[in-house]
């Protein structure tokens, strides 16, 4: 299992285990987490599990897509250029121990 901190928007964090392969907006909606709501279920299809990926490991992470970029124009926060998609951010070993802050709103 692999963690990943979830940082709300006043500041409180949420730590939970993830799997491998699993995209951060599941492991969010798989522990409750306040704040990624995954309306469309992690089809790419919507902007509600917008986060912004802590510049300490934007490199590992990765830039988004020009979709994701087109999806973030939605977005109810806002888009920062550190500014992900969590349902396209998949986890792996390389990941674990990933920080990502949360937007004020979702939707």
């Amino acid at each position: 299992m692999m963690k990943i901190t979830y940082v709300a928007a006043d500041g409180g964090p949420t730590e939970v285990d993830a799997r491998n392969g699993d995209s951060v907006m599941q492991a969010a909606l798989t522990h409750d987490v306040d704040g990624i709501v995954g309306e469309c279920g992690g089809s790419m299809m919507c902007a509600t599990c917008h986060c912004y990926v802590d510049e300490a490991w934007i490199d590992r992470v990765g830039h988004r897509s020009e979709d994701e970029s087109e999806l973030l124009e939605c977005a109810a926060s806002e888009v920062r250029p550190n500014s992900r998609l969590s349902c396209q951010i998949k986890m792996s070993a390389e990941l674990d121990g990933l920080i990502v802050h949360l937007p004020e709103a979702q939707i």
